[in-house]
């Protein structure tokens, strides 16, 4: 098989999964086994690309067609795309087993839809990561926006639809109002949209003109929920549990700050961001989010929405690391999105199964689930562990570096700022693992009857658990693939 023959079969995988799933929604278990078996074929696919060019090293690419003179639909494999196809197409394995156990369990009502919707929002990820130039990236932006609306919208109620209106009024207005704008200016000024090594911008655009452009695509890019445009993501957690997952570690969100990264290194260019300073505004409003959203979440009893809370504060890490622009920053960045996406997988399947199982929401009335659902309990306190940055633990080595950007950049306070974010995860997350282990049970007839979640629920969290474990011993292999978006290779 050629490279460019794979690089097309990671689009074309899931949207043949897709279409494959909608033709056997009369047969639960094969459509099922079709999701199942289109994630590992797209994850075999990925890692048969990863191979075959080296990490992104080896240029690849493929031109479907010109959409507008000079402008075409073209897809290509470099590190940091190759990174996030990486986290995409195998946490989708994943939160596919884990949709399995939740959506039997509960019985949920039109699961074809879901799965359905599920793998073109994959598809559309793909083309996110693969894209060679900025208005492929859009294009399926948009796309990944538009598939994950009946998503958000599952249950039909009155909650879900208002806020699927608020989740799609504020991820169009976004990138319409303003990403379009950025793309479209960035056309007028330089002739082109392509992602370019050491970017396209120097010599074309400077002054208060970069930093405005800079302004239009990091607010533009609604999925990476920086405040104030974050409301969106609080709102979509009235959808399932595997939604949520899908929202905030395999797709929607890692699209948002993915973006504003690719368009950092390969737009603008690190070289011309750190000579200029024209990001250290976006540093501030990164700064602010991060302690901001964690305040928030203290605050909020309900476990998915202190979690959301938290995804927030914590996308806001990886666009700080892109706006240091230094070569610490952006390879933290890059490590974060990996290390974030397993941990707070982990906890929003936990989240789903202690919903699944003991159907409670509310972080007070978790008081000693931990004896009846240790397994949970026990991921659970891992995912905490890595979001809070502890070692052994993957989330200790992308804060690490994101700390040595910022001494790079000589900006002490946002270091402090890092410093005093662990804390604040540390104050929103250990209560949960603290009251379910070590808190007396409620002592409802209830109690007694609470057991692990179905096999499906449990066995993805366990994995991703052991995933954040495992990535600690493997952050040189991330560091050396996204060593070459730093000039390093």
């Amino acid at each position: 098989m050629s490279v460019g023959l794979a690089l097309l079969l990671a689009l074309g995988i899931p949207t043949t999964g897709a279409l494959a799933i909608a033709l056997l929604h009369r047969r639960p278990n094969l459509r099922e086994a079709a999701t199942l078996t289109t994630g590992a074929l797209l994850f075999a696919d990925v890692i048969y690309l990863a191979r075959e060019t080296g990490g992104g090293r080896s240029p690849v690419d493929v031109e479907l067609l010109e959409l507008f003179p000079g402008l075409p639909l073209a897809f290509s494999v470099e590190p940091l795309g190759l990174l996030f196809a990486l986290i995409a197409s195998g946490l989708w394995i994943a939160t596919s087993l884990y949709s399995i156990g939740y959506m039997r369990k509960l019985d949920e009502k039109s699961q074809t839809r879901f799965y359905v919707c599920f793998a073109i929002a994959i598809a559309a990820t793909m083309g996110i990561a693969l894209a060679r130039n900025l208005l492929t990236l859009f294009l399926f932006y948009e796309l990944l926006t538009l598939s994950t609306y009946p998503l958000v919208t599952h249950h039909r109620t009155e909650a879900a639809r208002r806020s699927g209106r608020v989740y799609l009024g504020v991820l169009l207005t976004t990138s319409i109002g303003m990403f379009l704008l950025g793309l479209t200016w960035t056309w007028w000024r330089t002739g082109t949209l392509e992602f370019t090594p050491g970017g396209i911008l120097a010599g074309t655009v400077e002054g208060r003109e970069l930093v405005v452009l800079l302004a239009v695509f990091a607010f533009g890019t609604g999925k990476a929920a920086l405040m104030p445009f974050h409301r969106w993501l609080p709102a979509a957690m009235v959808a399932p549990t595997p939604v949520s997952a899908l929202l905030h570690a395999v797709a929607v969100v890692k699209a948002g700050v993915f973006t504003i990264l690719k368009i950092v290194v390969y737009i603008f260019g690190i070289d011309l961001l750190a000579d200029t300073g024209a990001s250290i505004w976006l540093m501030y409003v990164a700064g602010f989010t991060i302690v901001a959203a964690s305040v928030v979440a203290l605050s909020k009893d309900n476990l998915k929405a202190r979690l959301a809370y938290s995804t927030i504060s914590q996308l806001a890490y990886i666009v700080l690391g892109a706006a240091l622009a230094t070569s610490a920053g952006i390879i933290g960045s890059g490590m974060h999105m990996l290390m974030h996406a397993c941990g707070k997988i982990t906890l929003f399947f936990c989240a789903g199964a202690i919903y699944v199982t003991a159907h409670k929401t509310e972080i007070s009335d978790m008081r000693g689930l931990g004896r009846s659902m240790p397994v949970t309990l026990f991921a659970f306190l891992i995912g905490s562990l890595s979001i809070i940055g502890l070692p052994p633990f993957g989330g200790s080595w992308s804060k690490w570096y994101l700390l040595l950007g910022t001494a790079q950049a000589d900006q002490v306070i946002l270091m402090g700022v890092l410093l005093v974010s662990s804390l604040l995860n540390v104050a929103y997350l250990m209560p949960i693992v603290v009251r379910g282990f070590f808190s007396a049970p409620a002592g409802d007839s209830e109690t007694a009857t609470i057991k692990e979640a179905p096999a499906f629920c449990l066995l993805p969290l366990c994995f991703t658990a052991l995933a954040c474990l495992v990535l600690f011993f493997f952050a040189d292999a991330i560091r050396e693939l996204l060593t070459p978006l730093v000039g390093g290779g």
